[in-house]
């Protein structure tokens, strides 16, 4: 017998009937008229070649047929509801593992955000994080260690996709006690004078060869490197160096009790870009992640953007 000769709302009126022990209350329940269940459960006991109820004008009451055929039809109904949820996760993107690789300050006081918020909407979606240093974002995305990297800008392969998602000035972070820290903007030349730390070999690269046209003897060369940017943070939070890094580090320097300076002529932006794997098929999970990320860190960016401006004027006398 071809199993397409069924039909779910057979299934469905037997199971309820099955339960209820009422045409009327299945009808109810399942929106259709008693006659309409009724004519349902006959049909399904044609196919079947067996009564599925024992019926008089009292009482409904499962055959011994019914009885034996009864888990079988919950069995269909069960894995079919399950197959209906599966279908509307993919859909929404609503079901997974997505890992994601960022540097400290995002890994550990911006993503974390973001995953709060998405699966909020998306709960059936894990998304792991794992920390990493700048240089190794592109790799881990390569060799496939993580779905996802998020991070500043960085040269990458035909393998990847890079997408801007928002941009960052590079400013010096120093202690409020630093001579510095009472300048509105900092030129690029008046940091010659003064000690800086750098927070691994991306930050070392791009302050010592920030002017590369520079005379020799006047390039800015930070007099100690750290691996990680909080290290850095914490020996200028005691007025030992000062650091640089792109503004948005702010969402943890400031617990550390740092001030931000521009720093200009010129200006130097470093983008904050959202990475993937060209060649990889990405999953619905992860689909739905980096279509979250491009919405919400530039959001959170302009808000940490339009927060630093009002500061700002409530400062000024």
């Amino acid at each position: 017998m071809s199993l397409t000769r069924y039909t779910l709302r057979q299934f469905e009126a037997f199971v309820t009937v099955a339960e209820l022990l009422n045409f009327g209350a299945s009808a109810e329940r399942m929106g259709l008229t008693a006659q309409a269940v009724s004519q349902l459960v006959a049909e399904l006991e044609t196919l079947l070649g067996f009564r599925l109820f024992d019926r008089t004008t009292r009482r409904v009451e499962l055959s011994s047929g019914g009885r034996d055929f009864l888990p079988s039809a919950k069995s269909v109904l069960h894995h079919l509801n399950g197959a209906d949820s599966v279908a509307d996760d993919v859909r929404n993107r609503a079901s997974g593992v997505v890992r994601i690789g960022a540097p400290l300050v995002l890994a550990s006081a911006v993503v974390p955000s973001a995953i709060r918020d998405f699966v909020l909407q998306r709960p059936k979606i894990a998304v792991r994080i794992r920390d990493l240093p700048v240089d190794s974002l592109i790799d881990a995305v390569v060799t496939g260690d993580v779905d996802l990297a998020v991070g500043p800008d960085r040269p990458v392969s035909s393998d990847v996709l890079s997408e801007t998602l928002f941009d960052s000035p590079w400013v010096l972070w120093c202690a409020a006690t630093h001579p510095l820290a009472t300048q509105r903007k900092v030129r690029w030349e008046d940091l010659r004078d003064h000690a800086l730390v750098a927070a691994g070999r991306d930050h070392e690269i791009s302050v010592s060869l920030m002017h590369r046209s520079a005379p020799e003897g006047s390039r800015i060369m930070p007099v100690h490197v750290v691996d990680n940017i909080s290290t850095a943070m914490g020996i200028a939070s005691q007025g030992l160096a000062a650091t640089l890094a792109p503004a948005y580090v702010g969402v943890m320097a400031q617990s550390f009790g740092l001030v931000m300076k521009r720093v200009v002529e010129p200006e130097v932006i470093r983008k904050v870009c959202l990475y993937r794997s060209k060649i990889r098929q990405p999953t619905t999970a992860t689909e739905g992640f980096a279509m979250h990320l491009s919405e919400w860190l530039p959001r959170w960016a302009g808000q940490r953007s339009q927060g630093a401006i009002r500061q700002k004027g409530e400062a000024r006398p």
